[in-house]
């Protein structure tokens, strides 16, 4: 299925689990929907469909549902328009789009207004669009940057602490008028004396009345029309539990002859704290789930809002947005880079540290890849734009995030599946807990049935299970993606934490990829500068990669530069070639044998560089043998510590490759690989994965080759380098931006902490429920005289929620499991006195 038939919408209305489980039938059950996906924290909905389904018809679907879809606006300005007919046809290009439910377009001003549903679009899709109708567009200057989920997020906050204060302050009185004078009789007495028991309760009533009309007003105006379609969700319950409370009151106030003498009493104070209690319980959760979206937030952060760009010989400011691909940006010192490209002139040094994890700046020049979000140290440069607006890396990054935070794990399904007759089944406990006490509570049974029943009501909210899951995913993938971790796929943070076997490819991935010289021993009598410089002269005219490797070394030393005549290849041998007026040799072992040349004690040496997985050549000079060379792919400086980092998690480790066995061998023996598997076509290293899988062991494949995407596919978690291929990283479940193995052992731990917090959540979100219900219901009163207060059920039920946000932002504190590389190239496992914060 492609993106273009997934659908993302914003939801609101929702506010416990059971309201997800109603959204995903209601979507699911349209036709051409072949999943739908809704997730609590971020208040979205995925939805995938074959082709047929529109934002538009989604919408309305949600609409009769309860939930509505969230409408957003935004402004482009047109260019190009000059008559109605124009107007047309950028208003049919514009309605056209999906998720688009109104465009108007103003020829006198220039512009177009879109409404459309939020989530399936960006003001720069839109504005795209209008330009491929022949109408050049750009986002209106007023909302180029603006933030309208966060500034929606910050509002939400404000609006529910309004209320939150509001409510306690006509609570507050309602509260001390009726039980003051249970905890303190004097001060009963003292309200009898001086305003009397009726007008207290009359006064509690007005208090009370404007609580519910004002900032509980929402329980209502969500919860009754949910109970009225058969569907209740957690405002019902609160709804129907205040209602009770309050309408039992106004009857005890008003006109006591309904009620018996012993049964008369008012719980205004109860229907009044019980909204504060859950008001201050939503507030709470807004908080905190602002704080679960703060990786995203900090990654739009790192975008550029503007750049200098290269129009018509002039370098003009320009806002993001109006970046095209082909442009030249100019980069000075200190500047924030805005979208992706290619130095074509100028030096400089780039903190890509937010996009890679790597610490020190890397060095930039003529040709250097550089990419958006990334900082300029002291250097200037000019770089062509490759890739803008929604194909940036720093775009994907954030739309892979995203993405992985909205995606259900398995294990959300199964709580979907039971708090969706959660909520029902609750009211009916309600209405059981209430027929009890009327038939066997001792006189007043009445209260009693009340009293249990709304607790009944109020404490069994299942707030904190639709929480449990989705935040915990929230803060895990977000924190992932500080240490260079991209889970693409959702359900691949609860797949990684069951694997048992990582298998590795060798080449890019445990090694640096290229070949590099790692061995020069000399011969007596001779120099390594003085040999270097000589072979390398010799190697520069082959196109080999040892050739290539030697040369580089010799570049990197400061090597000095010879001129060559008389350069021969031996086919099969070597070359040779006279350089600065010497007779220099370089290759096999046969070319010496051939040439009449004893290597004497570097033979052993040449056998042993053969044996640790080394292309060994020989060099003579002017008829002497002069140094034994290696070249190799060498393993990468972090290969090492972050396998020993894998089997101190329990993890075996396994090294799939094209490679010889030999050099595999030498390899795995140098690092501590557990199984080789050497000598494999790509359709090979599937076969090997499905070997290790036998006993039903879990796989988990990293790579980052074109060869490795299909492996990569097949496992049960494939890990792609982020420095690897499109390829690789399209067929991966993971993306480790940093280039190297450490991003596995960070991967592994930020799924099992993930994991864990996600139990821990559950656990207590459910057994909140299951421990406390029955005590609503009043199972203790016949043995130990307690009944709990409604009021008390509340503030349970608020802290429940609270709770398992708190815990899934311990998440944010996962430390990342290896130090940075020192200068010597080796790490260390990072050691601590206490556990993570989040284990």
């Amino acid at each position: 299925m492609t993106r273009a038939n997934t659908l993302s919408l914003r939801v609101d209305g929702m506010s416990c689990a059971s309201c997800v489980g109603r959204v995903e039938k209601a979507l699911t059950a349209v036709p051409g929907v072949t999943k739908a996906e809704v997730n609590l924290a971020t208040e979205t909905a995925r939805v995938t469909h074959d082709g047929t389904v529109t934002a538009t018809i989604l919408s309305e679907t949600l609409e009769r549902t309860g939930y509505p879809a969230r409408q957003a606006e935004t402004t482009i300005d047109v260019n190009k328009m000059s008559c109605a007919s124009c107007v047309g046809r950028v208003e049919k290009a514009l309605n056209a789009l999906p998720g688009v439910t109104e465009a108007q377009v103003n020829l006198a001003t220039g512009r177009a207004t879109v409404r459309y549903v939020e989530g399936t679009l960006t003001a720069t899709e839109i504005a795209d669009t209008s330009t491929k109708a022949g109408y050049p567009a750009s986002i209106h200057a007023s909302v180029q940057n603006d933030d309208s989920t966060a500034a929606r997020k910050a509002q939400e906050i404000t609006t529910m602490r309004n209320s939150v204060v509001l409510a306690a302050a006509l609570a507050l009185p309602v509260f001390m008028l009726e039980m003051g004078g249970h905890m303190i009789p004097a001060f009963h007495m003292w309200i009898d004396r001086v305003i009397g028991t009726q007008t207290s309760w009359v006064i509690q009533f007005i208090l009370t009345t404007l609580v519910l009309i004002g900032p509980g007003r929402m329980f209502y105006a969500k919860g009754i029309p949910a109970l009225l379609k058969a569907a209740p969700d957690m405002n019902s319950l609160v709804a129907v539990g205040t209602g009770a409370a309050y309408l039992y009151s106004v009857i005890a106030t008003f006109v006591p002859g309904l009620l018996p003498d012993a049964v008369r009493a008012v719980y205004f104070e109860a229907a009044a704290v019980i909204v504060v209690l859950i008001l201050i319980g939503r507030w709470l959760e807004a908080r905190a789930k602002g704080r679960t979206g703060a990786a995203i937030q900090a990654l739009l952060g790192l975008q550029a809002r503007t750049a200098n760009v290269v129009r018509d010989d002039t370098v003009v400011e320009l806002a993001i947005v109006d970046i095209r691909t082909g442009d030249v940006v100019v980069v000075r010192p200190g500047e924030r880079l805005a979208v992706d490209g290619e130095v074509i002139d100028g030096e400089s040094h780039v903190d890509e540290s937010m996009i890679t994890g790597e610490p020190l700046p890397v060095a930039k020049g003529p040709g250097a890849v550089v990419t958006g979000g990334t900082v300029n140290g002291a250097g200037g440069f000019r770089f062509r734009a490759t890739r803008v607006g929604g194909d940036t890396t720093l775009a994907q990054i954030i739309r892979m995030v995203e993405e992985a935070q909205g995606t259900r794990l398995p294990i959300q399904g199964l709580v979907n599946q039971i708090t969706l007759w959660f909520v029902p089944a609750i009211m009916g406990a309600a209405a059981l807990t209430v027929l009890a006490w009327l038939v066997l509570a001792p006189a007043p049974a009445l209260t009693y049935a009340l009293v249990a029943g709304v607790s009944v009501l109020i404490i069994a909210c299942p707030c904190a299970m639709g929480l449990a899951t989705p935040t915990s995913i929230m803060v895990g993938t977000g924190r992932a993606a500080e240490l260079g971790v991209l889970f693409r796929k959702g359900d691949a943070l609860q797949g990684l934490g069951a694997v048992e076997v990582v298998a590795l490819d060798k080449t890019g991935t445990v090694t640096e990829g290229r070949p590099e010289l790692t061995d020069l021993i000399l011969a007596d009598g001779f120099e390594r500068a003085e040999v270097l410089a000589l072979v390398a002269a010799v190697e520069e005219r082959s196109e080999h990669p040892i050739a290539e490797a030697i040369v580089r070394a010799a570049n990197a030393e400061g090597a000095a530069r010879h001129d060559l005549s008389d350069f021969t290849a031996i086919a099969g041998y070597g070359v040779r070639a006279r350089v600065a007026g010497r007779d220099v040799l370089v290759g096999a072992d046969r070319l010496m044998t051939r040439e009449g040349i004893d290597p004497g004690a570097l033979t052993a040496t040449e056998t042993a560089l053969a044996k640790r997985g080394r292309s060994a050549l020989f060099a003579a000079i002017d008829g002497r043998i002069a140094a034994v060379i290696g070249v190799s792919d060498p393993v990468k400086p972090t290969s090492a510590a972050a396998i020993a980092a894998l089997h101190a998690l329990g993890m075996q480790v396994a090294m799939i490759t094209g490679d010889k066995r030999e050099t595999a061998e030498a390899i795995a023996s140098e690092i501590s690989i557990d199984h080789v598997v050497a000598g494999v076509l790509p359709d090979g290293k599937v076969a090997a994965l499905d070997a290790l899988r036998e006993g039903g062991r879990k796989v988990a494949f990293v790579g980052d080759g074109i060869n490795d995407a299909p492996a990569l596919a097949s496992a049960d978690v494939g890990i792609a380098i982020g420095t690897g291929t499109d390829v690789a990283i399209e067929s991966a479940d993971v993306v480790l931006m940093s280039g190297d193995l450490r991003g596995v052992v960070n991967a592994l731990h930020v799924s099992r902490a993930t994991m864990r917090n996600i139990r821990q959540n559950l656990f207590w979100a459910f057994g909140y429920n299951i421990a406390l219900i029955p005590v609503a219901a009043g199972v203790l009163y016949p043995a130990f005289g307690i009944l709990l207060s409604p009021v008390l059920a509340a503030g349970a039920m608020a802290l429940s929620s609270v709770f398992v946000l708190s815990n899934a932002l311990r998440l944010r504190r996962i430390k990342p499991q290896l130090d940075e590389p020192t200068h010597t190239g080796r790490q260390t496992l990072t050691r601590a006195v206490t556990p993570a914060p989040a284990e």
